[in-house]
């Protein structure tokens, strides 16, 4: 781990990620950095990518603090727009390409980018993005070999025609390579925003998130030793680079001299086939995606004996999922990860030790972990005091890994930010020895009867069940008692369903009664999920709220 101190020691002297991709370009010159599509890229030529891409960038009007902004599924490119708009200053805008065309224009005319790169897949949307945004002056396309043929194929039929400020990214790289007519490199440093990510809007209109080198820094010199990463990883890249989970593991990446094999999106075949055929060491996976890769009939052949680390993250990962996870990733290191995209991301962990079902350390299965060791934690009250160990009030998180803020919104910023700690909306508690357990989203804190109510616990009890597929519990409105608690099921399709009677009743045998649902409705349609598979409760309680307060948010 000699060299991977050294890099970030250099990149913590100037302050600078892009220092990460230099020192990496170096060092390891020879050695894979990314494969996306059968391609693969060494440090070296990374590194040359991005010059270039930056040179483009500076081309087409691009100053320092300007946005550029990515419209497409992963790929190598989105990989190297990590780095490449920083080598000019600028910053990169992952977009979350579920959006709808509406939601996207929002996030544009909110960050102004003055330059768009796109996938040919969504070569519609970034016509009409370019004459609805006026910011934008450059659309590169980029994209696989394949996807760009049938696109120039198109434009030479005259079936789609380009407007004149669009070109092809890797044709113009390939110029520029040639041409040795580089810009000259002012990385942003310290404080610089490095990326703009947009949050999921689960809990409405997107913000955007601002995260400095020193943000991600902080995480990237924290999340190595806390993972017991190594020099030379292959790590397997399946999540949304949009979304702050898949992407902070890039300047690991980079940090380690490691590979990145990168997947377009989650496809359980492919993301097994990729493991055997890379010998992937290290995956970062949700819990819906665990539960997917587990219930695939190919898991049970699947050769994952390369495989020395998964964390999961994102969401909390139910008790019974749990269980069969540690059953079925035996020998694997694994980790639960606490974080938002405002800490860049990690704010918690618990240790591969305590993925046990049996002995001392089993008691912490459930809890997120302990904070990382760049975080400080407390738990607050609603009037703003401290709380001791075991009691339950909003988390509040502090530490360099802590966002600057949110783009445009300096009232949103200073209520986030207060007192000098991020006030993260979810509510938690300590436990004696500092382990966090999760209650919740302080929204969807349930008071019933002047009784407060954590979902979370409900849900651990309800997946529980073997008819149980997947799980919401939601408040609802009740006359008397303010709110009721409400479950929604959607039931596995190989079992008999029981009846609501009987999912009560089985809640009333292991939790508190006034706990426990009133009333329970079933899905035979999958849940609504965010981008990063997140039950939208948002969505599940609309129709109950729809008029009359602010639950819907």
């Amino acid at each position: 781990m000699k060299d991977c101190d050294a890099a970030l020691a250099e990149a913590q002297a100037s302050g600078k990620i892009y220092s990460l991709l230099e020192f990496a370009a170096e060092n390891w010159p020879d050695k894979p950095a990314s494969t996306y599509a059968g391609t693969t890229y060494t440090w070296a030529q990374t590194a040359a990518r991005c010059h270039a891409q930056a040179t483009l960038f500076a081309g087409a009007g691009v100053a320092r603090g300007d946005r550029v902004a990515y419209l497409g599924f992963n790929s190598n490119v989105c990989f190297e727009g990590y780095f490449s708009p920083a080598a000019i200053g600028a910053i990169f805008v992952p977009l979350n390409f579920r959006l709808a065309l509406g939601e996207l224009v929002e996030c544009l005319e909110d960050c102004a980018p003055r330059v768009l790169i796109c996938e040919p897949k969504f070569i519609n949307q970034a016509i009409e993005l370019s004459e609805r945004c006026p910011s934008i002056k450059q659309v590169f396309i980029s994209g696989d070999d394949e996807s760009l043929a049938v696109l120039r194929t198109d434009t030479a039929a005259g079936s789609l025609s380009l407007p004149s400020s669009f070109s092809f990214l890797e044709t113009d790289i390939a110029a520029c390579l040639q041409s040795k007519k580089l810009v000259a490199l002012a990385p942003s440093s310290a404080e610089d925003t490095l990326i703009l990510f947009y949050t999921g809007g689960t809990t409405g209109r997107s913000k955007g998130v601002m995260l400095s080198n020193k943000n991600f820094l902080c995480n990237t010199q924290g999340s190595i030793p806390l993972y017991k990463m190594q020099e030379g990883w292959r790590f397997l890249i399946v999540g949304p680079l949009f979304h702050i989970a898949a992407g902070a593991r890039l300047f690991s990446c980079a940090a380690l001299g490691g590979h990145a094999i990168i997947l377009p999106k989650f496809d359980v075949p492919e993301v097994l086939a990729s493991i055997e055929s890379y010998r992937i060491n290290s995956a970062t996976l949700v819990p819906t995606m665990f539960q997917m890769l587990i219930d695939h009939p190919q898991f049970a052949t699947a050769d994952l004996s390369s495989m020395e680390m998964v964390a999961s993250g994102a969401a909390p990962m139910p008790m019974a999922l749990q269980h069969r996870v540690i059953e079925a990733f035996a020998g694997i290191r694994l980790y639960q990860t606490y974080g938002m995209t405002e800490a860049a991301p990690i704010v918690t962990s618990l240790d591969a030790k305590y993925h046990v079902l049996e002995g001392p350390n089993s008691h912490k299965l459930g809890s997120v972990g302990q904070p990382a060791p760049h975080v400080q934690l407390k738990i607050i009250s609603e009037e703003g005091t401290a709380l001791p160990a075991g009691e339950t009030g909003e988390v509040l998180a502090r530490g360099d890994n802590i966002m600057s803020g949110y783009w445009n919104l300096p009232e949103q910023t200073a209520v986030a930010l207060r007192d000098g700690w991020y006030h993260t909306g979810d509510a938690g508690y300590l436990d004696a020895d500092g382990f966090l357990f999760l209650e919740g989203r302080v929204k969807d804190m349930i008071v019933s009867g002047g009784e407060n109510i954590y979902p979370i616990e409900i849900e651990n009890v309800l997946a529980s069940h073997p008819a149980v597929h997947q799980c919401a519990v939601i408040g609802v409105p009740h006359d008397t008692w303010g709110e009721a608690v409400h479950a929604i099921l959607l039931l596995e399709s190989d079992v008999a369903a029981p009846s609501e009677k009987d999912f009560i009743d089985y809640c009333r045998e292991r939790i508190a009664t006034y706990k426990c649902p009133v009333s329970v409705s079933f899905r035979t349609e999958p849940m609504p999920l965010s981008p990063i598979n997140k039950i939208l409760k948002t969505e599940l309680r609309k129709p109950y709220w729809e008029g009359r307060d602010s639950k819907l948010v």
